[in-house]
């Protein structure tokens, strides 16, 4: 290693909580050793929308969007259900706005406003537009050696950002610009999650951080009550390292069966993250006593596949989106009902996934289906088939409905009466069993080149069946901390020179989903404290 081979503090993990730890810790003077598990960096947020909910933010003024400390605590309050920490809201919410524009002035961090509602418009202090801001296009070239390694995404690979690819040409799909996509993409500029990585890694490697990757952190070392170290599998032999904090930032457990049959309240059988989460923060974290929250919590999402389809070695998951929110189309389970909004956010649409039925002993609504027509088909994408592509033999067909549920495994009378109740909703001009249409977020989410962009009648043959699984883009669980990140014992002591953050942590949003970006919004700045309160040791 190089003359920072005995860092001050130790960071496992190279997503936004990992990242923003070590930059937080360079700017306050301490050596940082940055070790990631995989060849690339980025970890689950260099294939994410790369998006970060942050109330207050310096961005939302560019809406003409206002908000305050009483609005966004109450919300954030109401959807935790008195499930987390309220010194932790408070710390987030006080927190993350003037961290937004701490890095904004002094790194190469730079935000844009996604007008995307927030995800609960029902709820006291909900706001229109304006809480979740994206990282504006990046320039990786400004890497040097390190513009090839950050984690390139299956989801997300071309570089537009989400103000661009859900809002303007989503209204005008036939208006985006090819030749600017592909000037883009020539000359090395990205969006989304990887300019997030991007960003973030280029301030790091300004301040001196060093980053390590394919290097594994197995253990921590505990010496009289303290962390002073880690053992880590490099790709040639195995390590240990001093230092007198350790910051994990290794990401959920939702790759690892084992745990997600020890904590997860159903089968978590489609992660969308990449396969290396598999728990090393929350295994270590659990070897030095610490105390654990939030561990039948998921970041959940309705997930298909294309078979085939691989990443990383592993099936591809893919995010069910229009599939279930655009009209034409609604999701069943196998006695053919509707059982949710299908046009919620998919954190809580997936969870209805989870309904246990106390007669049949199992999930009421797994396995489930999209069920859509063919003016659906003809209008929308599903997963990554194109609406003008021939229908292929994974994507289930019928001449009518009866001979669809046949196929599908769903009950034929029930599929039909479901269908023409929902069309009578329709016609009528509102969803009155489940409120689909009615959110601001539902109508951002549907079909935005239609007047109304979440209800359709499902009338023209032939009909299509997609399986729905039940997938998450990560956990929450994890060691309970506090508003430092620094980890906690089951007696409620910090454990001295333990920190975590993102999803290697006990969650603050609890059992909640603020909005676009909250799982990246809650990583970084819990990472910040993290790096700050870490520095502070040396």
């Amino acid at each position: 290693m190089s003359a920072n081979s005995k860092p001050e503090v130790l960071v496992v993990g190279s997503g936004a909580a990992g990242l923003t730890a070590a930059l937080s810790a360079s700017e306050e003077g301490a050596r940082v050793l940055l070790l990631e598990r995989s060849d690339h960096v980025g970890g689950t947020t260099a294939v994410s929308g790369g998006a970060l909910w942050i109330p207050m933010n310096p961005h939302m003024r560019e809406l003409g969007v206002s908000d305050s400390r009483d609005e966004a605590l109450g919300y954030c309050m109401r959807l935790t259900l008195g499930r987390v920490d309220p010194s932790l809201l408070e710390h987030f919410v006080d927190t993350g706005h003037q961290l937004v524009a701490q890095l904004e002035q002094t790194t190469p961090l730079r935000f844009t406003p996604w007008s995307i509602p927030d995800y609960r418009q029902e709820v006291p202090g909900a706001k229109l537009a304006g809480r979740s801001i994206e990282p504006d296009l990046y320039d990786r070239t400004r890497l040097g050696d390190w513009s090839d390694r950050i984690r390139p995404s299956a989801h997300l690979p071309i570089p537009l950002k989400l103000e661009e690819s859900t809002v303007t040409y989503a209204k005008a799909p036939e208006t985006l610009p090819r030749d600017l996509i592909g000037q883009r993409m020539k000359a090395g500029v990205c969006a989304v999650g990887n300019a997030l990585v991007g960003m973030l890694l280029e301030a790091c490697l300004e301040r001196g951080v060093e980053v390590v990757t394919s290097s594994r952190a197995r253990s921590l070392e505990l010496r009289d009550g303290r962390i002073v170290g880690i053992r880590v599998e490099g790709p040639h032999a195995e390590e240990r390292f001093s230092a007198r904090a350790v910051i994990l930032a290794s990401g959920g457990f939702e790759w690892s069966p084992e745990l997600v049959g020890a904590f997860l309240p159903g089968a978590l059988t489609h992660p969308q993250s990449p396969p290396f989460n598999e728990g090393d923060g929350l295994r270590m974290a659990m070897e030095v006593g610490a105390s654990l929250g939030n561990m039948s919590e998921a970041w959940w999402y309705p997930t298909g596949v294309v078979p085939g389809e691989v990443y990383e070695g592993h099936p591809l998951s893919r995010p069910i989106a229009l599939e279930r929110s655009a009209p034409h189309c609604i999701v069943v389970n196998r006695r053919g009902e509707r059982f949710v909004n299908e046009a919620a956010n998919y954190n809580d649409m997936a969870k209805a996934l989870l309904d246990f039925d106390a007669t049949t002993f199992g999930y009421r609504n797994l396995p489930c289906w999209s069920v859509f027509d063919s003016r659906f088909r003809a209008r929308s994408r599903v997963l990554n088939l194109d609406s003008n592509r021939p229908d292929p033999d994974w994507l289930l067909r019928g001449e009518n409905l009866a001979q669809l549920a046949e196929r599908a495994g769903i009950d034929p009378v029930g599929l039909v009466g479901t269908v023409e109740r929902f069309n009578a909703l329709v016609g009528a001009g509102r969803d009155t069993d489940y409120g689909r249409g009615e959110s601001a977020y539902d109508c951002a989410t549907g079909d935005v080149r239609l007047e109304e962009p979440n209800l359709g009648p499902l009338s023209e043959p032939p009909f299509y069946a997609l399986p729905i699984h039940l997938g998450a883009v990560g956990t929450k669980g994890g060691p309970r901390t506090d508003e430092h990140a620094r980890v906690l014992d089951v007696r409620k002591r910090p454990i001295p020179g333990l920190y975590a953050a993102g999803n290697a942590a006990a969650g603050i949003a609890g059992p909640a989903y603020f909005g676009g970006g909250t799982s990246i919004g809650c990583a970084v700045v819990m990472g910040h404290s993290a790096g700050r309160h870490a520095a502070s040791l040396t």
